[in-house]
């Protein structure tokens, strides 16, 4: 049979059986999986299309979706797998599947319906926002309230950010990690209130519970150094509370995808803060602009220099891409870094400008915050990660024996063990395993004692997945603690500290070690980031930027020079036309 058969096997669920020419061709060189094809063979047989060139480019849009882009583009396809017999022309304009409006062919790119109704609704949403009439502002008020908000750090282009945002409805504020874009929410959270004159229902959200309860934890802690000069407008903003954007929007048992707020229910917040923006998918977006009122205010927090959703999308580096040089762009940028690890902060300049040997100087360059360990052998790289990760396990081991959840979780943001991968030699799952063994071969430790089993005492623990009847939500961490002569499952919430007997729990995972995708959001003082070979699919500059900017303190980078500049050099691309629309689009109003 065909190489991808030799490969992996005649009953892989990847290879697509009764697939015939162009079809078998693509997914025989493992371009297609069988479900891609599936797909495209079941359109093509309910609206009548029988042109294989149109049905292959059905599968490579569904394809596409699969690997995170809206639409498909045609004109970068051939890069995929240049040695096979693409078609000089795709037919689609007379496509029975385009007449029908199952595919959508707009902008020289091939959408399926869903995804291209989900993208123009975005935009359209944001289009009647920015037509809006600006919210009346009290001038001379607001310059009193700038006057009040300077205590601490908060630099000329913050003022500048929170007072242009003051007279929007919609704001995108962007910068890098140690930015102060928290510091420049909270000190706006406290001008709009006091604008209001009165307390403002406010939602403070994002796509995770971890990254819910740093945004609210950070608001709180700076709205207390608002409180000690204004504490009357401090009344005013209140405590708000984090959210996920699915407790947020109402999540429904019966429906994956919608949500009891919508156009027809709104949510009733006077201002919506979204943190960690670049993690939100299209779909989410989506949902979240048509759930808002038209009066409420929106402000999207990130980085776009991140890496992008688990879900089709790149909205929020659309949304700074799109607006750029637009008289009515919301997006106020903030350049200016407060932190102290200079080292850590040019390590993520010269990953933002894509310049590999900067990198690899600044990785080489002794220091106390930057280090490289330049190594490709397991063995080795065992021998280099054993010591620092032995010894997080044992401090988050040592709490829970004591029966201190609060410390035990505090010792989880110590230290983070980040890969790239879930399974191989470098994935978390590997070494999730290896801490433990090395931890049960400990004589100091012993992990497993009386309480033992799966659930064994200081047991890191990550949520994968929403539980609203537990009230549990994807992203927060926890820790399996002692209790008297029981073991007990303490999660960090965004209120609380939520204590639960083990078994409950469902989607968690093991956390001595965690992939940098679902690091997103966290952050801890010491951050290892073991990089994958070269080849690898995932390595790109935005994941080893997202990895590096996890770190408080100090970041060591393990794997060879080869990976490293393959990271920088790959830059994530996906296809969308979002950023085309806005750059397109005619200032309304």
């Amino acid at each position: 049979m065909t190489e991808l058969f030799d490969v992996l096997g005649e009953h892989d669920w990847r290879v697509a059986a009764t697939a015939a020419g162009l079809l078998a061709e693509f997914n025989d060189a493992g371009v297609l999986t069988s479900s891609d094809i599936h797909v495209a063979t079941r359109l093509g047989a309910l609206g009548g299309e029988h042109d294989e060139r149109v049905l292959l480019a059905v599968a490579l849009a569904v394809r596409a979706v699969r690997r995170g882009s809206v639409c498909l583009d045609l004109a970068g396809v051939r890069a995929i797998a240049p040695d096979l017999g693409w078609p000089d022309e795709w037919p689609l304009e007379q496509s029975p599947l385009v007449s029908a409006g199952v595919l959508r062919w707009e902008l020289d790119l091939l959408y399926l319906d869903r995804y291209h109704r989900l993208e123009t609704q975005v935009h359209d949403d944001l289009a009647a926002r920015l037509a809006l009439a600006p919210p009346p502002t009290d001038e001379a008020r607001l310059t009193r309230a700038l006057l009040r908000v300077r205590a601490g750090h908060f630099s000329a282009e913050q003022e500048a950010a929170v007072a242009a945002a003051v007279r929007r409805r919609t704001t995108i504020l962007t910068g890098g990690p140690g930015t102060g874009k928290t510091t420049t929410v909270a000190r706006l959270l406290s001008l709009l209130a006091d604008q209001a004159g009165r307390r403002l229902s406010i939602a403070l959200a994002a796509p995770t519970g971890k990254a819910a309860t740093r945004l609210q934890e950070a608001v709180t802690t700076e709205l207390d150094t608002v409180a000690r000069t204004w504490p009357e407008v401090a009344d005013l903003v209140g405590r708000p509370i984090g959210l996920t954007l699915h407790r947020l929007l109402g999540w429904r048992p019966d429906n994956a995808t919608r949500f009891r707020h919508d156009r027809s229910n709104r949510l009733k917040y006077d201002v919506v803060v979204v943190d960690e923006s670049s993690m939100v998918e299209l779909t989410m977006m989506g949902r979240l602009l048509e759930a808002l009122r038209p009066d409420s205010r929106l402000v999207l927090v990130g980085d776009p220099r991140q890496l992008t959703s688990v879900g089709a999308g790149a909205v929020l580096s659309d949304l700074v891409a799109g607006y750029d040089g637009r008289a009515d762009s919301p997006v106020a940028a903030l350049t200016e870094n407060f932190r102290s690890e200079e080292d850590i902060k040019a390590l993520a300049a010269a990953l933002r400008d894509g310049d590999a040997d900067e990198v690899l100087a600044v990785l080489r360059t002794p220091s106390d915050q930057v280090s490289f360990v330049e190594a490709a052998d397991a063995d080795a790289i065992e021998q280099v990660l054993k010591p620092d990760s032995l010894a997080a396990a044992r401090a988050i081991r040592r709490a829970a024996l004591d029966e201190d959840p609060e410390r035990a979780l505090a010792e989880l943001d110590r230290y983070r063990l980040l890969c790239a991968h879930r399974e191989g030699p470098s994935g978390v799952r590997r070494w999730n395993h290896l801490v433990e063994r090395w931890l049960a071969e400990d004589p100091d430790v012993d992990p497993y004692g009386p309480w033992g089993g799966q659930w064994y005492v200081g047991r890191p623990l990550l949520v994968t997945s929403n539980d609203y009847a537990l009230d549990v939500y994807n992203g927060e961490t926890g820790v399996v603690v002692r209790r008297g002569d029981r073991s007990r499952a303490f999660v960090g919430g965004s209120e609380r500290l939520k204590e639960f007997a083990p078994g409950r729990l469902d989607a968690v995972e093991t956390m001595h070690a965690m992939t940098i995708h679902k690091s997103q959001g966290s952050q801890a003082d010491r951050v290892t980031v073991l990089l994958p070979d070269e080849g690898s699919r995932l390595l790109t500059r935005e994941l080893f930027y997202t990895a590096v900017t996890r770190a408080r303190r100090h970041v060591r980078v393990v794997g060879t020079e080869a990976a490293v500049r393959a990271a920088v050099e790959t830059h994530a691309q996906r296809a969308t036309g979002l950023r085309r629309r806005l750059a397109g689009a005619e200032t309304a109003g």
